[in-house]
């Protein structure tokens, strides 16, 4: 139920017929851009109205976007220059399309269902509420780790709880052939995603040390797709050392940009037990 709950169409399923659409899409919570998609699939649905025409019927469309008029005007220049296939709205092409997009915002509504179940279950665990502060984890993301690793608190160290995600490190030999050091991914599976999908979110919010070290991983090659995978799965690692952290040890999670520490840890801040959690 989790798993299908927290997936909606991919932004790249519009790239057929709007290829260039897919940088407006936000986050997956974007209901708006599915609803969006939903009265405009094309570009030429945008550019069949005058400029004006368009921001204004396409003005609720969007919610409470902030600087509306210059989102709607970007998407609108866009349109017109964009490489997407010249479909009719009536088509059968553009008829399935609509029917991804309804079954995306169908889950999105579902996902919300769950997120204020998990909350009204777990509002009152001490565990939850300190997961609940470590960025990218929502309701489900935490309902999730809590049900699918129990007491973190069992794990001796952090390389034993990644080792239990398979978030470990593992170099395939046989022989005297030694191939690629990568993750085992020999560990749990519900876990591994619930931390990959945490990870996407933090990156994309501001202030936080896991967009940081994103930011840093990737600065001497922002298009390269190789190196922001290899990015990415390093916070996902990171996320996981972060979550034993603040459960083995109690501390809230402080939300600012870790410092190094003399141990080559990185602190999180300190509790009101002043035991610091470290990565």
């Amino acid at each position: 139920m989790l798993d299908v709950a927290t997936r909606v169409p991919p932004a790249r399923s519009a790239h057929l017929y709007f290829p260039e659409i897919a940088r407006f899409a936000g986050n997956s919570r974007s209901d708006w851009f599915l609803a969006f998609l939903e009265q405009f699939p094309t570009p030429a649905s945008i550019t069949a109205f005058a400029k004006e025409e368009f921001v204004s019927a396409a003005w609720d469309v969007v919610g409470k976007k902030v600087s509306k008029a210059r989102l709607l005007a970007d998407i609108y220049e866009t349109a017109g220059s964009s490489i997407g296939l010249p479909l009719e709205l009536g088509s059968p092409a553009i008829a399935m399309f609509r029917m991804m997009l309804a079954e995306g915002r169908s889950l999105i509504r579902q996902r919300d269902v769950i997120e204020a179940k998990a909350h009204a279950v777990l509002s009152e665990n001490a565990d939850y509420n300190r997961l609940r502060q470590v960025p990218g984890i929502g309701p489900i993301n935490a309902m999730t780790i809590l049900a699918e690793a129990g007491d973190l608190r069992r794990f001796g160290h952090h390389r034993q709880f990644l080792k239990f995600c398979g978030l470990d490190l593992a170099t395939h030999q046989s022989g005297q052939f030694r191939g690629r050091t990568m993750l085992s991914k020999f560990g749990n599976a519900r876990l591994r995603r619930a931390f990959w999908m945490a990870a996407q979110v933090a990156i994309r919010q501001c202030d936080n040390s896991f967009r940081a070290k994103y930011e840093r991983y990737i600065a001497r090659d922002r298009d390269n797709a190789d190196l922001k995978r290899k990015a990415l799965t390093a916070i996902t690692a990171k996320m996981a050392r972060t979550v034993h952290a603040v459960i083995k040890t109690g501390s809230d999670y402080r939300p600012f940009f870790e410092g190094p520490i003399p141990s080559g840890r990185t602190s999180l801040g300190k509790g009101r037990e002043g035991a610091s959690a470290t990565l």
